[in-house]
């Protein structure tokens, strides 16, 4: 699916007009052309570091908030350097990016460690198959915002929309660790639509869990549609304009903690 997005990703890009290039989207400081510059630079980036071995710099990482930094300075500089390019230039470099990109994904062992933990779901360490998961979610949500910005569907469909959305929601055990609740306690979300589904989260005797199937009554239910359910978990719209959307039962503290939820670093 990787490969599938990438590919859907060079015809958007293809089919942009020069005035499309400089429409905002839903990150504040970032235009069309930022978010494919976004695109082209963490390809490249991870191609060099992950698959190359290639290191120019040493992070020096000791809390959460330190990798938050590291990223956000690294994608701003990748945005300042790509942002000046033309569209066939970068959509030419992309296209071979995105070849190797996906190429080298298919060749790892899924269940060998990843070279980054999913930080947003609280792993210090990761295996591979949710790298790339997490690898899919970044290459659908920052294209999306490029559809949304200039009225193009196409990828919000069941096939490629769902597993983002199944991803995004493994956040929530991390999210919810230092939430009290009593043990049995069960939190179900939903995410209304054609590529949604139910998500159930049940507090263990130490810690929160995501199931199958409810082991008792929702103490709290939450409905998300999915046109917005992918800006909610990538603050991609606010919390107020996102709660007049969304549906809510059950005791409102454990329900409003799911708009909290973040699966991107930031």
């Amino acid at each position: 699916m990787l490969r599938i997005v990438d590919e859907k990703l060079i015809d958007l890009l293809r089919s942009l007009s020069a005035n499309e290039w400089d429409a905002q989207t839903v990150a504040p400081r970032w235009k069309v052309r930022d978010v494919a510059a976004h695109l082209l630079d963490t390809v490249l980036r991870k191609l060099s570091v992950v698959r190359d071995s290639w290191h120019v710099e040493a992070g020096d990482i000791r809390s959460p908030q330190d990798v938050v930094t590291l990223v956000n300075r690294l994608n701003e500089e990748g945005v300042t350097v790509y942002r000046r390019l033309s569209p066939p230039v970068l959509i030419d470099i992309m296209r071979m990016a995105c070849e190797q990109s996906a190429s080298f994904h298919e060749s790892l062992d899924p269940i060998a460690p990843a070279a980054f933990g999913v930080s947003w779901a609280g792993e210090a360490r990761s295996l591979n198959w949710f790298d790339t998961a997490r690898e899919l979610t970044e290459r659908w949500h920052h294209q999306q915002q490029i559809r949304l910005a200039t009225d193009r569907p196409g990828i919000m469909t069941p096939v490629l929309y769902h597993p983002v959305l199944d991803c995004f929601l493994r956040g929530l055990p991390h999210l919810y660790r230092d939430t009290e609740a009593p043990s049995g306690t069960v939190l179900q979300v939903e995410i209304a639509g054609d590529c949604g589904g139910q998500w159930i989260l049940v507090r263990d005797s130490d810690r929160w869990e995501l199931v199958k199937e409810a082991v008792a009554e929702p103490a709290a239910r939450v409905t998300i549609p999915q046109e917005i359910a992918w800006r909610v978990f990538t603050k991609g719209i606010d919390r107020d304009s996102a709660k007049a959307q969304i549906e809510m039962q059950g005791d409102p503290y454990l329900g409003n903690r799911v708009l909290e939820l973040t699966a991107v670093v930031a």
